[in-house]
């Protein structure tokens, strides 16, 4: 074979894989006198001359997107050059196998190691994360195991990133492995952080079971499966199997995040190699599983919660299960904390309503003032006698005369504005706030009908939608997250849950936090929309 010398400096060697959108080299950058390795992007034949070049220019915006990553659990970009009117990314080579290869030569792989990998490559999705960066294209094809040990991310060739190009996928294009797609790409062509997660999920859960847990006969029958059926049965993957089931959950908000996903995995990297089989439950089995709904007692309780009393003594309520962003908890000696970093103490709390909105506009959020000289610090008291949990350090139970009970932490000032109870530290920018309403038959045209006014009326300058969508919770509600700016240009997050609790009333649930803060202070949500009970 003739060697090809790209961009007069990078000499082809070797070609060492191949896939749908392109061809990998092993090279010599005669420049500097390193091996490299150089992709050569190779547009599917059935692409129109349009799409062909859409692709050319995706290729620049995933060396762009990679060369933000400086991470050793991704593989670094050095150049990209253009070439025989094709665009080449030269990378660093690293001598290795891909996941995908070691199952295909040795079968699966043991929980053990699996999840060596899976703690590599969840650090690598981290710091593209962190900084704005999404892959969209994880699968063991592009997991590499080095000959050291090392393993890396590679392939960005799907990757996006917030304020960049965006996706250049037309309608009805899935682009990606689909047995590696999460549902919601999948269906909609939506990708966040959770969709990366999903596909961690399905690596995961290839590398351990040996194939994908959509596996079928045709990419068709993948999605159909994909949007219809539970994952295949897991059989292997012993102290794995809670951490991808979490990961594999249909719903995103219901999915585990990176900071809940990391503590499982290691465990399951440290522990002992035995016979496969169910993995015993947790403390994050029992916070996933009242995040889906199930009462903590229908799964086993981890033993610093307490004695609980038998099931048949315990009433069952239907649970909020709303999640805002990204639920954080940490496992922490069997239990679980859930960790605040509070970096607003001491400042000036935001003015006016919603958190910086001045008077005269539409009220954004309630109780963003700072607490008035009648607010009362909230005492810690005993569980009630009906408590199906036992609450973390910090946070104690709180049963509102205007008829409800929730969770709130405890010295937080509380204070009442109207229909709303308010609870805010004396010296800080987070609000927790409960307002009671009247039934509403659609709560997301309700939620939909108060966007629109408080943009008509300015509330909300730089106003960015999250999500406002239905959620089945006792009779029906639905939420609504958005992010905005205040006047003195601080970024604001807020998460609010819409919940009909009976045929003439509802509640309102709202958590407001500054932008830079929310991933960390989302943690909450999980213990408060869980503790949220309508008192009769």
């Amino acid at each position: 074979m003739q060697q090809l010398l790209i961009a007069g400096r990078y000499r082809l060697l070797d070609l060492v894989g191949t896939g749908g959108m392109g061809r990998v080299w092993l090279a010599r950058d005669e420049m500097l006198h390193r091996d490299v390795a150089v992709k050569e992007v190779v547009p599917p034949s059935w692409l129109a001359e349009a799409e062909r070049e859409q692709l050319r220019l995706r290729t620049l915006r995933e060396a762009r997107t990679a060369a933000r990553l400086n991470h050793p659990n991704v593989v670094r970009i050095y150049d990209v050059v253009h070439d025989r009117e094709s665009p080449w990314i030269v990378m660093e080579y690293v001598p290795s196998r891909s996941v995908q290869q070691i199952i295909s030569a040795e079968g699966p792989l043991s929980p053990q190691r699996t999840a060596r990998i899976g703690l590599a490559v969840l650090a690598a999705l981290r710091a593209a994360h962190t900084a704005g960066v999404l892959h969209r294209d994880v699968k063991p094809h592009n997991v590499l195991v080095a000959d050291d040990g090392r393993v890396v991310l590679t392939d960005f060739g799907l990757a996006t990133f917030d304020g960049g190009d965006g996706a250049m996928t037309g309608p009805g294009t899935v682009l990606g492995s689909p047995q590696f797609v999460a549902p919601e790409r999948a269906r909609e062509g939506v990708s966040d952080p959770r969709t990366d997660m999903w596909s961690l999920g399905a690596t995961l859960y290839a590398t351990v079971e040996g194939q994908s847990p959509y596996a079928r006969s045709t990419a068709m029958a993948t999605l159909s499966a994909l949007a219809t059926e539970p994952p295949d049965p897991m059989r292997r993957a012993g102290p794995l199997r809670q951490v991808i089931t979490g990961l594999l959950q249909r719903d995103p908000w219901r999915r585990l995040t990176a900071v809940e996903a990391e503590p499982l995995l290691r465990r399951a990297a440290a522990s002992a190699q035995q016979p496969v089989g169910p993995a015993r439950s947790s403390a994050v089995a029992a916070v996933r599983s009242a995040a889906r709904g199930i009462a903590p007692h229908e799964v086993e309780p981890p033993g610093d919660w307490g004695p609980s009393p038998p099931p048949s003594r315990r009433p069952r309520r239907r649970r909020l299960v709303a999640l805002g962003g990204a639920v954080t908890a940490l496992l922490v000696a069997g239990g679980v904390t859930l960790v605040l970093l509070d970096r607003t103490d001491g400042r000036t709390p935001p003015s006016g309503s919603g958190g910086g909105a001045p008077t005269s506009r539409p009220a954004a959020f309630a109780c963003a003032s700072p607490p008035p000289p009648t607010a009362t610090p909230v005492a810690s008291v005993s569980p009630p006698a009906d408590a199906q949990y036992r609450l973390r350090d910090g946070w104690t139970w709180h049963d509102d005369p205007t008829g409800f009970r929730i969770a709130a932490p405890v010295g937080w000032a509380r204070w009442t504005e109207g229909a709303v109870t308010c609870f805010r530290k004396f010296t800080g920018s987070r609000v927790l706030s409960v307002e009671a309403g009247p039934f509403r038959p659609d709560p997301v045209a309700h939620w939909r009908a108060e966007e629109a006014r408080l943009l008509g009326g300015d509330a909300l300058p730089g106003y960015r939608r999250v999500d406002i969508s239905a959620m089945d919770i006792f009779d029906g509600g639905a939420v609504w997250e958005c992010a905005w700016q205040s006047p003195r240009g601080e970024s604001l997050h807020s998460f609010r849950l819409l919940a009909n609790t009976s045929a003439n009333r509802s509640y309102t649930v709202s958590w407001l936090t500054e932008e830079f803060d929310w991933q960390v202070n989302a943690a909450y949500l999980l213990m408060i929309r869980q503790s949220f009970t309508p008192i009769p």
